[in-house]
């Protein structure tokens, strides 16, 4: 469906509810030009797993032990 601006600034939230429900897309006009468009959102959740995928970098390995001494915790064991 298309509607010129001064009828989408008129109409406006009429017609967002009408997006929400049709689940149809409203291209908004300026003088007979597309210039925006008014889109149900997708209310589909991301999942939970693999949201991280793909943003940690391994460098080299990871569980091998460090060359260095450990201090920190050396001397307040009791």
């Amino acid at each position: 469906m298309e509607i010129p601006a001064g009828l989408f600034k008129a109409r406006c939230l009429k017609l967002m509810d009408e997006v929400e429900s049709k689940r149809e897309e409203i291209v908004i006009t300026k003088r007979g030009k597309p210039v925006a468009k008014l889109v149900p959102v997708d209310e589909k959740p991301s999942p939970v797993f693999g949201r991280m995928k793909g943003t940690v970098i391994e460098h080299g390995d990871i569980v091998a032990p460090l060359d260095e001494e450990w201090t920190a915790d050396a001397g307040n064991i009791r």
